[in-house]
C-alpha cells in the first residue's frame, strides 16, 4: 500500500499531459481537427469560437494549467486554472454534442482525474473558504 501515496502525482501528470498536449496541438496547428457536421450546434459553437481568438486564449490557459497541475507545488493553482475549462468541457458535451455526450471516455477521464485531485487536495482548498 506504499504506492498509494504516489497516486495523486500520477493522476496530476496524466491530467497535466492531457491538457498540455491538447493546447500544443491546437496552438501549433500540429493536427487539423475534422470540422463538425454543417448546421449543427457544434458547428455554430465553433463558428463563434474560432474567429474571435477565444479558442487561442482557452488553449493557452490549458497549456499553463496543465503545466501547473503536473508540478506538485503548483498543483492546486493549476486546478483553479483548469476548473472553468473542465466545466466548459462538461457543458459542451452535455448540451451541444450528440452521441456519447458526458459519457465519452475522454470526458470521463478528465473529470475523474480532476475530481480525484480535488479530493486529495481538499485540505488545502478548505483553507480558501476559511
Amino acid at each position: 500500500m506504499k504506492y498509494l501515496k504516489y497516486l495523486p502525482a500520477v493522476a496530476a501528470v496524466i491530467l497535466g499531459l492531457l491538457f498540455v498536449m491538447s493546447g500544443v496541438v491546437v496552438l501549433f496547428n500540429l493536427m487539423g481537427a475534422p470540422p463538425p457536421p454543417e448546421d449543427t450546434p457544434a458547428a455554430h459553437f465553433f463558428a463563434a469560437f474560432h474567429p474571435t481568438g477565444y479558442l487561442t486564449f482557452v488553449k493557452i490557459c490549458e497549456l499553463v494549467g496543465g503545466i501547473l497541475v503536473a508540478i506538485p507545488k503548483t498543483r492546486n493553482l493549476g486546478l483553479l486554472v483548469l476548473g472553468p475549462i473542465i466545466v466548459n468541457i462538461l457543458a459542451f458535451h452535455g448540451f451541444v454534442m450528440d452521441g456519447e455526450g458526458l459519457f465519452s471516455p475522454p470526458v470521463v477521464l478528465v473529470s475523474a482525474l480532476a475530481l480525484y485531485l480535488l479530493w486529495s487536495g481538499r485540505q488545502q482548498f478548505a483553507r480558501l473558504l476559511r
